[in-house]
């Protein structure tokens, strides 16, 4: 048996039968708890495992070669609505949940997100780790402008809570930014939460476009060859979140 089909064997052993599913022949673990999510990372560090999330596979779905010796994973099980505060301003999602969704919760107390409304058809945390983004009144109008909290497994098996639900946290860099636009890499994001606005405010968005999601420049920033200052820092950054390389580039 294979080092994966050993890995198999652990998952089927520790997690209920249902979690485990095999998409185009790639064996697919689809938690539903950050918990469950930060066992596995755990055991695939402790038996050396390559995982690749990604989602809901509309971006990129792993098949062929690269991923003959891989475990994906799945968030379309993590696909409720968690908060919606709407004193507050915010709402808080699993990763799983569609994106286009958000608004058709929110209409009815006259809220809204303006990236919702974009023709973007993946899931909350598909369009954090992809950068989805627009294009307004000649400005770039990403969603990361929106987004304020999360809650994430790193590939070490730890379970973080970057950002704050406040409309002022401490001052300095907004950590939980750095996992838009990381494409899966830096940890699997369980749970996010949106700064939302008065659906009154729709008008001030409605010229927006969305843009093309540009994977290929964010993975030449990790090339070695590239020593540009924020390609350097990008693997530095990924060298600390995932050191034994649960999460490699492929």
């Amino acid at each position: 048996m294979s080092e994966t089909g050993n890995f198999i064997s652990i998952i089927k052993s520790e997690f209920p039968d249902d979690r485990l599913t095999y998409q185009k022949a790639v064996p697919t673990f689809h938690p539903e708890s950050a918990d469950e999510a930060a066992r596995l990372f755990k055991l695939a560090n402790q038996y050396g495992q390559k995982m690749y999330i990604t989602g809901f596979g509309n971006n990129i779905d792993p098949v062929g070669q690269p991923f003959v010796d891989m475990v994906s994973i799945r968030t379309d099980r993590l696909n409720t609505v968690l908060e919606i505060a709407p004193k507050d301003f915010y709402i808080t999602t699993g990763s799983g949940y569609p994106l286009q969704e958000i608004n058709l919760q929110l209409e009815r107390i006259k809220l809204y997100l303006p990236h919702s409304s974009l023709p973007y058809v993946g899931s909350v945390g598909g369009a954090i780790a992809t950068g989805l983004s627009a294009e307004l009144d000649g400005h770039d109008f990403p969603l990361k402008k929106y987004f304020i909290k999360a809650e994430i497994v790193t590939p070490k098996g730890d379970i973080i809570n970057p950002g704050s639900i406040c409309f002022k946290s401490v001052s300095g860099y907004d950590l939980v930014k750095i996992f838009s636009n990381s494409w899966g890499l830096l940890g699997l994001i369980v749970s996010a939460s949106f700064r939302i606005l008065p659906s009154t405010a729709k008008a001030d968005s409605s010229s927006m476009k969305m843009n093309a999601i540009d994977r290929e420049n964010f993975l030449a920033g990790l090339a070695e060859s590239n020593n540009a200052p924020d390609a350097v820092y990008s693997r530095k950054l990924k060298a600390k979140f995932d050191p034994r390389e649960v999460l490699p580039v492929v």
